[in-house]
C-alpha cells in the first residue's frame, strides 16, 4: 500500500507575513473606520419621512438600517478600510486551515492590537504612552513565549 503523499508545508516566512498582513488589515484600518464613521454626514432620505413608513416600526427600522449601510458603503473613506478589514477576515479563514490554531489566533489578535495602536498614532496623532509601549512589548514577549512553547 502506498502511503498518502503530504504536500510540503509553506516556508515559515509565509506564515509570518500572513500573520502580519491579517493583523495589519484588522488593526491598522480600525482608526480609519472610526474617523470615517465620526465624520459621516448622511444625506436626508425623504422616503423615511413618508407617513406609511412612519406608522410601521418594521418599515422604519428596515429602511433606516438599509440607508445607514448604503450611505456608509458609498462613502469611500469608510468603504475602502472596511473592504481591507473584511479581506483580513478572509485571509484569516484561509490561514486557520493551514496553521496551528493555538498560535494563529493569539499572534493575529496581538498584531491587530499593535497595528491599531500604531494606526491611532498615525491617523489621530495619539501619543503612545509609556504604559502602552510597555504593554506592546509584553504582548510581543507573550507571543514569543507561545511560539517557543510549540518548538519544545
Amino acid at each position: 500500500m502506498d502511503s498518502p503523499v503530504t504536500p510540503p508545508k509553506p516556508p515559515l516566512l509565509n506564515y509570518i507575513l500572513s500573520f502580519l498582513l491579517v493583523g495589519l488589515a484588522w488593526g491598522f484600518t480600525t482608526p480609519f473606520l472610526r474617523r470615517a464613521a465620526k465624520s459621516h454626514n448622511p444625506p436626508p432620505h425623504p422616503l423615511l419621512e413618508r407617513e406609511s413608513v412612519q406608522r410601521s416600526v418594521a418599515k422604519r427600522r428596515i429602511l433606516g438600517a438599509w440607508f445607514a449601510v448604503t450611505d456608509l458603503i458609498r462613502n469611500w473613506r469608510y468603504a475602502l478600510p472596511l473592504g481591507i478589514n473584511l479581506s483580513g477576515s478572509l485571509w484569516f479563514f484561509l490561514l486557520v486551515g493551514g496553521s496551528e490554531l493555538s498560535l494563529t489566533v493569539p499572534i493575529v489578535n496581538t498584531t491587530a492590537f499593535l497595528f491599531t495602536v500604531i494606526g491611532e498614532w498615525w491617523v489621530e496623532g495619539k501619543v503612545i504612552s509609556r504604559d502602552t509601549m510597555l504593554g506592546m512589548v509584553l504582548c510581543l514577549g507573550g507571543i514569543a513565549l507561545c511560539v517557543q512553547s510549540k518548538n519544545v
